[in-house]
């Protein structure tokens, strides 16, 4: 039973064979719009999160891809659990966001000067999609620049998380800015959901993209005593019509799972992939642990002393299961990929000098990923 549900987590998530939806620049927005949501980060030790989500799904991913969906106004960036792109259809569902923080209601965002945030729009409806940097460079050298100070980031980030500014594209990770009206496409639906409507769009979405789901992952960081009824009461309808079922594990967590898929036949086919920290599937650590027997947490917050696997280490799937960490470093002006820690469960592993083998071959692919000709730092 446990490995018909790894085997449905791991073809929800797009992991279970090679380009499950589809290649290029058409499968990279259907990753997107299956997963719901692909996390940005900014931590560059590899190549980030975002890219490095989309790498593991779609075999001949590039870079370049986000910004021309972007362009094209198939995705948008904005707030999931974590800053996300997101899938441009499903922009309705951010609006109550939206509208939290323009109501003074969200607490993290709620900074900004008013006079300045007038300001700012006012140079974008005139002159056009600008930098941060590009509103008020400062003449003396000795000065600090207008756009790294306090006041004026927090205005853009209040229009951004309001509504009134889109990320229109991005240079490595420095934003473009344009007026929401002129990023969004026409004829999109601009109603604001339902509480119940949003509920739906939340359970539809953990289910679509994962099978396999606890009470907590379809409420992630989301709060609010009307959402959790509401959850609820389409959790109940769905176990009732039969359409889902509860299990409790072995550790004594309940799942949810997707009856109508389970038992499909779901030819596993991935050998070997180094995800992301930020990785879909990892994301939730309770439920990773519950299926995958992986305890895992990321150490770039936690202080050298304390670390036990590195400070970025990236948990390595290997035929359905995850069965190691691997800490790795991208010199890009060297052109080199180092393997920093290699940690492994040995138990998980049948035949270690094949696993090795297959290890070698995908650093070889991570390595050109992250623009390194070679890496690193482990042995065959």
């Amino acid at each position: 039973m446990i490995k018909l549900l790894k085997n449905l987590t791991l073809f929800r998530q797009g992991l279970g064979a090679p380009g499950l939806y589809g290649k290029g620049i058409s499968g990279t927005l259907q990753v997107i719009e299956h997963l719901g949501y692909v996390q940005i980060d900014t931590i560059s030790v590899v190549e980030r999160a975002h890219h490095h989500i989309l790498w593991s799904r779609v075999p001949d991913y590039d870079l370049i891809y986000l910004n021309t969906l972007i362009r094209e106004k198939q995705i948008f960036e904005h707030w999931h659990h974590a800053a996300s792109y997101l899938p441009m259809r499903d922009y309705r569902y951010t609006i109550p966001f939206m509208a939290s923080v323009r109501n003074g209601e969200n607490r993290y965002f709620n900074r900004g000067d008013k006079h300045l945030m007038h300001e700012i729009l006012a140079r974008i409806n005139a002159e056009g999609k600008i930098r941060l940097r590009d509103l008020d460079k400062v003449n003396n050298e000795n000065q600090r620049n207008w756009w790294n100070s306090g006041p004026n980031r927090r205005a853009f980030e209040q229009l951004f998380m309001q509504g009134d500014l889109m990320v229109c594209e991005r240079h490595g990770m420095e934003k473009v800015y344009d007026l929401t009206e002129r990023c969004l496409p026409e004829n999109i639906d601009l109603s604001t959901p339902t509480l119940q409507e949003y509920a739906l769009y939340l359970f539809d979405a953990t289910l679509r993209a994962h099978g396999v789901f606890t009470w907590k992952q379809l409420l992630h960081l989301k709060g609010g005593k009307d959402l959790r009824e509401a959850m609820r009461n389409i959790l109940n309808e769905r176990l009732s019509a039969g359409m889902i079922e509860a299990l409790k594990m072995p550790d004594g967590q309940a799942v949810y799972i997707d009856m109508a898929n389970l038992e499909r036949e779901l030819k596993y086919q991935t050998n070997l992939k180094i995800l992301s920290p930020f990785d879909n599937l990892v994301i939730h650590r309770d439920r990773l642990n519950t299926l995958f027997e992986f305890d895992y947490r990321m150490e770039c917050y936690v202080p050298a002393s304390k670390r036990v696997y590195g400070y970025f280490c990236l948990p390595i799937l290997y035929r359905g299961g995850l069965v190691g960490r691997i800490d790795c470093k991208a010199y890009r002006a060297e052109k080199r990929l180092a393997v920093l820690n290699l940690h492994l469960d040995d138990s998980k592993i049948q035949d270690k000098n094949l696993f090795l083998l297959e290890l070698n071959i995908e650093l070889q692919r991570f390595a050109e990923f992250n623009q390194c000709l070679y890496f690193e730092g482990l042995a065959a």
